[in-house]
């Protein structure tokens, strides 16, 4: 892994997915630079009345619409004469791998993260890496293809920044275990019977952090940590053993690296992204950061308690998909990014959306070793069958409310 930066005075950034909440601290960051990073490429599929806004401010060389058709009927008058509208998936690629780029934000939500990310991978890019989906679904092929191309993948998440700054304390080699903190979302202290009754709203309302919708509701079920949990493995070369997960309600200790010695190493922040986008942009310089710093003077507390497993068995979920590996993060991936959005659409109870993920993963055709090809596939089968079983569920509750009547 390469440890510095290129020495040209400004850093092309690439932002896939400029729009979202990671996107949208990526240009607050490049805002702050003071011209040491420049937007080169911003990328987005929806809101492209905001893509728009944010190329007429920061005049990129490329603005990528990866939903070709909306794009198509989208009025793009306003675009900066020296700003070139790429289109659809292709558009995505190009920008992560072209040679002017430096530094690639893989911030776009879900498995739709994966091309662009790969492109600038193998391209040998420096990836600050938010899709955490791209370990999840193909950890074993984004490593070993970015020790072949040189390329870096600096963590994003605060999890794994916190991991990658405390290791700075030590040797891997000493690590006894890294733990990752979680918030516990909004439902940390509800019982079985109210997480049945949770609803949309009461999901998204997160205590610490604002995001976007879909991480939101994974942070409310802990799925999120335990996509975490997997993505540590392949990020720091972890067994799953090595890796715990407490609940934090302060998000301040964002993770721990402990040590043979017994020696614990922390990072301790506001939570607040735009440090941790800072820092894998700059990486191995530190610079000014726009988020608020944390005043130790100021009273406060920090807790520490163990996850509750029966009540979130997502996190259940994560360990046993990062000690299987193969097709399994492929597969739980989509079959939570379906059931989240079946939630959201009101079809399917906050508590049904482990059920999906558990199901599939039973009934999926397991591989030890699959090519990005069949994880691809894998992914498309799974959330068919995701939909397909749900349906079949709420047909099946629809015929018993009815012969209850």
């Amino acid at each position: 892994m390469r440890s510095s930066s290129s020495s040209k005075s400004s850093q092309n950034v690439v932002v896939l997915g400029a729009t979202g909440s990671i996107g949208c601290s990526t240009l607050d960051v490049i805002r702050a630079s003071k011209g040491a990073f420049t937007p080169f490429a911003l990328t987005a599929h929806g809101r492209l009345d905001d893509l728009l806004k944010a190329a007429i401010e920061t005049q990129p060389k490329f603005v990528v619409a990866s939903d070709a058709a909306a794009a198509e009927a989208f009025n793009w008058s306003d675009l900066p004469s020296c700003t070139t509208l790429l289109t659809g998936t292709a558009g995505i690629q190009e920008v992560a791998a072209h040679s002017e780029a430096d530094i690639i934000v893989s911030a776009i939500v879900g498995r739709a993260g994966l091309e662009g990310t790969f492109a600038a991978i193998e391209a040998g890019k420096r990836v600050a890496l938010a899709n955490k989906e791209t370990l999840v679904v193909a950890g074993h092929l984004a490593t070993k293809l970015a020790e072949q191309s040189g390329a870096e993948i600096l963590p994003v998440d605060s999890e794994h920044s916190a991991i990658f700054q405390a290791l700075m304390a030590g040797r891997t080699a000493d690590v006894r275990k890294v733990i990752l903190t979680a918030s516990g979302g909004p439902f940390r202290k509800f019982t079985q019977q109210q997480l049945s009754a949770v609803t949309v709203d009461e999901a998204l309302d997160h205590p610490t952090w604002k995001m976007g919708p879909k991480i939101t509701v994974d942070s409310a079920t802990m799925m999120n940590k335990a996509l975490e949990l997997i993505e540590a493995k392949w990020l720091f070369d972890l067994t799953v053993d090595q890796i715990d997960v407490v609940v934090h309600p302060q998000s301040i200790v964002h993770s721990i690296v402990e040590f043979v010695d017994g020696s614990m190493v922390a990072q301790m922040s506001p939570p607040d992204m735009r440090m941790p986008i800072q820092l894998a942009m700059t990486y191995p310089e530190r610079t000014e950061c726009p988020a608020k710093q944390l005043d130790l003077t100021t009273a406060f507390s920090l807790e520490f308690e163990p996850p509750d497993y029966e009540r979130f068995p997502a996190l259940k979920l994560g360990k046993e998909v990062a000690q299987r590996g193969g097709t399994c993060g492929a597969v739980l991936n989509a079959a939570n990014e379906v059931a989240v959005q079946q939630f959201l659409e009101g079809k399917i109870r906050f508590v049904d959306i482990y059920r999906v993920c558990r199901h599939l993963l039973d009934e999926h055709p397991f591989e030890s070793n699959p090519e990005l090809t069949r994880l691809l596939e894998l992914d498309a089968w799974a959330r068919e069958e995701s939909i397909k079983w749900i349906t079949c569920c709420l047909r099946q509750a629809k015929d018993q409310a009815c012969s209850n009547t």
